[in-house]
């Protein structure tokens, strides 16, 4: 006879809407930490992200992706501007300096999940 049984969600299972995480300060502007430090066996971190005055930065381990939900601007790779809007997906390895300027709301994606200890302001 066949099993079936569903199996049970695994226990890291997270649903979390934007309205129950806090708002507070980030490198790029305000974030809203949808996965994050707290989170138990995360593989990423995922934070919505209003850009406000990002300060230029890099992590020496982790990789960033940033994804513009709304609005249009540029963000700093290494000291080159490239211009974003919304759909536009960047991805941002270990090494490069960026920083973000606009109008924009970002989903930022860190893999692996990033320490405050892997930001270096330049």
């Amino acid at each position: 006879m066949p099993n079936d049984a569903k199996p049970l969600p695994p226990a890291n299972l997270i649903l979390r809407h934007e309205s129950d995480a806090a708002r507070e300060r980030s490198a790029c502007g305000h974030r809203y930490r949808l996965l994050s430090r707290g989170d138990e066996d995360v593989a990423a971190w995922a934070h919505a992200v209003d850009i406000d005055g990002a300060k230029p930065h890099y992590h020496k381990i982790a990789t960033e992706l940033y994804y513009v939900l709304e609005g249009e601007g540029s963000v700093m790779l290494d000291g080159e501007e490239r211009a974003v809007r919304k759909g536009s997906m960047v991805h941002i390895p270990p090494g490069v300096v960026h920083g973000a300027v606009g109008n924009m709301r970002l989903l930022v994606v860190g893999i692996p999940d990033i320490d405050d200890s892997d930001v270096y302001y330049v």
